[in-house]
């Protein structure tokens, strides 16, 4: 795969040292330059508002608002009251599932703190990152991290139960082309082989898929190669 160099993109900020910085800046708050963007104490929090959903210790689930988040916690608008110390299981669209416990209650909401492995902690930095600068990388990745989907035919399954097969355009981090007679409404819920979507576009050969969660870009390329 051909990375253009920052020749080519004067516009842009070079991917790799955007990354590492903010590898850097999220992982360990001593680096030094750049100013850490991340914290929860120790890691810089960022505004971010993301819609998503929470489950209780009583397994009851309840819509929420994302207000702010760290690799560390996040600040949660919710409906309904919760307890301190209380499990929580939050899921936000782009960012997929996070657990932790409540550690502050304040009006419309609460704040927890995420128990995460170190792996899930990387992840989730490298996701952040690419939500705050989504809309400089997003031309940088269509252009140059799409690759294409060998063709390969997967099976699809709508959250209304319905499946179809389809073949695979071509993937990015972010999202895919699928080639299929079928046009599932906008917003529509999917499974593509194991990646969670929902239909944003239609097109002349088929429908364009976000994925629910940024993947990765290597374990993306064995999946659909």
């Amino acid at each position: 795969m051909h990375i253009a160099g920052p020749q080519s993109l004067p516009d842009y900020p070079n991917r790799a040292t955007l990354m590492t910085n903010a590898y850097r800046a999220a992982m360990d708050p001593a680096a030094g330059e750049p100013q850490p963007i991340f914290d929860q104490r120790r890691h810089k929090r960022v505004h971010l508002t993301l819609l998503g959903r929470f489950m209780r210790a009583n397994r009851h689930e309840y819509p929420c608002k994302l207000n702010d988040i760290s690799v560390g916690g996040a600040a949660i608008s919710a409906p309904v009251a919760v307890e301190e110390g209380e499990r929580i299981i939050v899921y936000f669209d782009y960012i997929g599932g996070l657990e932790g416990s409540v550690v502050r209650l304040f009006d419309g909401g609460f704040a927890m703190q995420f128990k995460i492995t170190a792996h899930k902690r990387e992840k989730l930095a490298a996701q952040l990152t690419w939500l705050i600068n989504r809309d400089t990388l997003s031309g940088v990745e269509r252009r140059h991290e799409r690759f294409p989907g060998a063709e390969r035919t997967k099976t699809v399954v709508l959250d209304s139960g319905e499946t179809f097969d389809c073949e695979v355009v071509d993937v990015s981090i972010s999202g895919a082309s699928l080639k299929t007679d079928k046009r599932p409404s906008f917003g529509s819920g999917l499974t593509l082989g194991r990646l969670r979507g929902r239909v944003v576009r239609h097109h002349d050969h088929g429908i364009g898929v976000q994925f629910i969660d940024i993947q990765e870009p290597e374990a993306l390329r064995r999946h659909f190669s």
